[in-house]
């Protein structure tokens, strides 16, 4: 291509790029919500999702084993949880987002360190626990997709925490779906294999 076609194609693409940013974030919909941790949005509900999931599912995981279906499933949540929780880390270090309760700016990327919206961790870890379950049992049981009700919930409350942006949230989602669907292919989790036989078993045989 000459170059005064790629000068032009450049232009443009920025051009494209700034009208996207301009309307609000990657994709025009990100915007501050009114500020409510009031009743069910409450902070504390919101670490008790996070920190009850995952007690859950490592509880579920030693307790039962690997050696059943249910088992084999809360192994392959809880390192789903855990794969997903150190990519959200990790892009958090790297796009340094500023938060809407940091200036209201969704368009505020690469700031310091201290910034570190984008992905939504909640979103991702709630997300990346509950598909693997969704997944397995999904068909079986209509009535586990209800479990997704616990992203959308978190999703909304990070939103009205001001903690976050539309497209955190649904970045976080993705993500954590994405790697949640991932490890409900395998046939056992990775981390079950290489555990001593006496933490996989499960306490259940055990006792």
């Amino acid at each position: 291509m000459p170059a005064h076609r790629w000068i032009f194609a450049a232009a443009a693409a920025g051009t494209f790029s700034s009208s996207l940013y301009a309307a609000g974030g990657p994709l025009g919909i990100d915007h501050e919500l009114r500020f409510d941790e009031h009743g069910i949005w409450a902070r504390s509900n919101q670490r008790a999702v996070q920190d009850l999931s995952a007690a859950l599912v490592v509880g579920g995981a030693l307790w039962e084993g690997n050696d059943t279906r249910l088992g084999r499933t809360f192994w392959k949540a809880s390192e789903s949880m855990v794969a997903a929780d150190l990519a959200a880390e990790g892009l958090k270090r790297v796009t340094r987002r500023a938060r809407p309760s940091q200036g209201n700016n969704p368009n505020d990327w690469w700031g310091p360190s201290s910034r570190r919206s984008f992905p939504s961790g909640e979103v991702t870890h709630v997300s990346a626990i509950v598909t693997p379950f969704i997944a397995e049992y999904g068909r079986d049981n209509p009535s586990v997709w209800a479990l997704a009700a616990l992203p959308v919930y978190v999703g909304v409350a990070r939103l009205k925490s001001q903690a976050h942006w539309q497209t955190d949230v649904l970045a976080g989602a993705a993500l954590g779906a994405g790697i949640g669907y991932y490890e409900s292919t395998r046939e056992s989790a990775w981390s079950a294999t290489v555990l001593p036989r006496g933490l996989t078993i499960g306490f259940n045989k055990r006792f």
